[in-house]
């Protein structure tokens, strides 16, 4: 009896292996024009004795549609990506295939967490990445320590959006066909062990006709992050994810979500909330007047720009680019006119 249950087993492994294989290699052929992408098939048992049966305890990250758990294979750490099935009906398979088929284009770049592999042998193929040493951030722009949210000093966060511009500029021009991802935000950061930043998360990515600057599409993505001009309109193009990068900027300079609690019970944006900041001079009331004083204010007109109600009002991904690495360096010049003395920092004309 036990015999014929494992066989089942075995059986049922195998159908979905044949099923989730055949799409994955169409979807790969496909986008890749033939092109082979180094990508490892792993087994159904490596992932479940990886994970430990998918235990809730070593989660890393937990999203609506997905959990990321930490696992370990022949003694190499990897990040495993599992798709929530009660929340992926039939006909939104695509969004795996797709997370897949992006995932794996995009991984020559430094700045995108790396797809190492996959496993076909679940009712919807399970992912592997490599590993992040400092995990996601949170909804704070933050990371957990210790079981306590944990703000990074100001220079690492200026780092890490410059490193998030430069993996959705390279989204937006590498290819013949802009790739929009539509779903930027902290929680899709990941961070290594020398905390650089590693985009993530291609579910709801779009890749527009070759030659077109936008398509009309359904609205996706997550509330606060949305485009109010793409979420009226259904129009998707590079300015949608421009919007959700300005507020991901917003979350990580000030510390607060995209949507919090705000007086008299009511809900506030953070978009709102800086932009009232910013016209009464008090951003350094909120954030302390800092070394990085001066390029904290020129990073945030940034970051509101990002965020202008017309599309056609904001910056192109790849000027917010250039001018998060220009803010970067006058923080550099900045702190070299500092010299420690006595535990005490002097400034030095």
């Amino acid at each position: 009896m036990m015999r014929l249950w494992r066989r089942k087993g075995k059986d049922k492994r195998v159908e979905l292996f044949m099923k989730n294989g055949s799409t994955f290699l169409k979807e790969l052929i496909s986008d890749c024009n033939g092109t082979s992408v180094p990508v490892t098939i792993f087994s159904s048992d490596q992932i479940l004795k990886a994970t430990n049966n998918f235990d809730p305890s070593i989660y890393v990250s937990r999203q609506r549609f997905f959990a990321w758990h930490k696992g370990i294979i022949q003694d190499r750490c990897y990040l495993i990506k599992r798709f929530k099935e009660e929340y992926l009906l039939k006909d939104h398979e695509s969004v795996v295939y797709n997370d897949i088929v992006i995932s794996a284009r995009v991984s020559n770049h430094n700045n995108f967490l790396k797809l190492l592999g996959c496993c076909l042998e679940f009712p919807l193929p399970v992912l592997v990445f490599e590993y992040a040493e400092h995990g996601a951030m949170d909804e704070h722009g933050g990371v957990c320590s210790e079981n306590r949210q944990q703000q990074l000093p100001w220079s690492v966060r200026l780092k890490i959006t410059k490193e998030v511009a430069n993996a959705v500029t390279y989204l937006h021009t590498a290819f013949p066909r802009i790739i929009v991802h539509r779903e930027i935000k902290p929680t899709n950061v990941f961070l290594d062990k020398n905390w650089t930043a590693k985009l993530s998360d291609f579910s709801f990515s779009i890749s527009l006709p070759e030659g077109k600057s936008w398509i009309e599409d359904k609205v996706m993505g997550t509330a606060g992050f949305i485009d109010p001009s793409y979420f009226s309109t259904g129009i998707v193009s590079g300015y949608t994810d421009v919007f959700s990068f300005g507020i991901l900027s917003l979350v990580i300079l000030s510390g607060r979500p995209a949507v919090f609690a705000g007086s008299f019970g009511f809900s506030d944006s953070i978009h709102d909330y800086m932009r009232v900041l910013h016209e009464k001079g008090e951003l350094f009331l909120e954030l302390g007047d800092e070394l990085g004083g001066k390029s904290m204010y020129t990073f945030l007109e940034m970051a509101l720009r990002c965020c202008e109600k017309r599309k056609e009002d904001r910056p192109k991904m790849i000027e917010v680019a250039k001018e998060i690495k220009l803010i970067e360096k006058s923080l550099d010049v900045a702190s070299r006119k500092y010299k420690d003395k006595g535990g005490k920092k002097v400034y030095l004309a």
